[in-house]
């Protein structure tokens, strides 16, 4: 059952069942790493021509997590289907043509990831990957965020959404297995972890700029 807005949608708690996300779990455990965030900011048109990367480092004012980086087939398989449902059903229907690396993320107690949004989806956007044909050319158009536990207290995941110059907060009732996919464009973060460690899967849906 799927909650919907315009801006996100939710599978609800066991959409995923408990077994796929232990094994999850336990694909990334020995291959966790410190997170970094972009810390050059926008990059020139000339830098995009020539393909240059920002810049990434660990900023522990931004966000604090461990990170491991999936690119088997396996995971592709299960989270794929939920994207299709949610991108027809709530309306966006927006041309997705492949997806990027799947972060499986591990906050431990103190960790979080301050607000922020994933992509704009604009021309300025594209990634210049001639190498890699399924960045080349392509936005981040949709993000999903996939619960992979619930023992853990704090680390609410909160969309801010604007109205009447008022900035409203929604935090989102996810358990394990709860699968949540929203346009890249939407402004969210994962609020502090106050007890336990915190685990989610989370991958970007790519394809041509919108028009």
């Amino acid at each position: 059952m799927g909650g919907i807005t315009n801006e996100w949608y939710v599978f609800e708690k066991d959409t995923i069942d408990k077994k796929t996300c232990t094994k999850i779990k336990n694909w990334a455990k020995d291959k966790f790493k410190p997170s970094s965030v972009d810390t050059k900011g926008d990059i020139t048109d000339e830098e995009r021509k020539t393909g240059r990367k920002p810049d990434y480092k660990p900023d522990s004012k931004t966000r604090i997590s461990d990170v491991a980086w999936c690119n088997d087939q396996w995971l592709y398989d299960i989270i794929w289907p939920f994207m299709l449902r949610a991108n027809e059903e709530s309306g966006w229907k927006y041309d997705i043509k492949a997806a990027e690396s799947c972060q499986i993320t591990r906050y431990k107690k103190g960790g979080f990831y301050n607000f922020h949004k994933d992509g704009s989806g604009d021309h300025l956007s594209t990634y210049h990957n001639p190498e890699n044909a399924f960045l080349h050319g392509h936005v981040r158009k949709l993000s999903m965020s996939v619960m992979l536990n619930d023992n853990f207290e704090g680390g609410a995941f909160e969309f801010a959404s604007y109205s009447k110059e008022k900035c409203h907060i929604t935090p989102i009732e996810a358990s394990a297995g709860s699968v949540i996919v929203f346009p890249s464009s939407v402004e969210h973060r994962v609020a502090p972890i106050t007890k336990s460690i915190r685990y989610s899967v989370v991958c970007w849906f790519l394809g041509p700029p919108f028009v």
